[in-house]
C-alpha cells in the first residue's frame, strides 16, 4: 500500500505518513489504532520488533500525556503468539498455497516437527 493510499484511508496527507514512517513525528494511540485497522493487523504488530531496552525504559509523564503508546513486558511474560507479526505472516503465506493437498502436508509436517521438539525437551 502506498503512503498516499494509507494517508487517504486514515485521513492524512502522504507527507504526514512519511513523517510517521521516518520517526519525525510520534504516533498517538488513536492513530496507531487507525493504522492497525486499515492495515488489518493487531496493534501489537507495531511492537513486535521493539528492543528490550526500549520496552524496559521508564515512562515519561509527558509521553503519556502526549498520547505516545508504550508496551511493557515483565521478565516472564510471553506475548500472545496469535498477536505476533510472525504468526500473521505465516498464516497469510499458508493460505496463499493454492493446492489443498500441499497445505495439508505442510500442516502435518509442522505438527510433526513441533511434537518432536516437545519430545526432545521432555527427555
Amino acid at each position: 500500500m502506498s503512503q498516499e493510499k494509507l494517508g487517504e484511508a486514515i485521513g492524512l496527507t502522504f507527507q504526514q505518513v512519511q513523517k510517521y514512517e521516518r520517526g519525525a513525528n510520534r504516533i498517538g494511540a488513536s492513530r496507531l489504532f487507525d493504522l492497525s485497522r486499515v492495515l488489518d493487523v493487531p496493534v501489537s504488530f507495531f511492537f513486535d520488533d521493539m528492543p528490550a531496552e526500549a520496552a524496559a525504559a521508564p515512562v515519561d509523564d509527558d509521553d503519556v500525556a502526549g498520547g505516545a503508546v508504550e508496551e511493557r513486558s515483565s521478565g516472564g511474560y510471553e506475548p500472545d503468539p496469535m498477536a505476533k507479526r510472525e504468526t500473521l505472516e505465516l498464516v497469510r503465506a499458508y493460505y496463499r498455497i493454492n493446492d489443498p493437498s500441499v497445505r495439508k502436508r505442510l500442516f502435518e509436517l509442522t505438527k510433526a516437527v513441533a511434537n518432536s521438539g516437545m519430545v526432545e525437551a521432555a527427555e
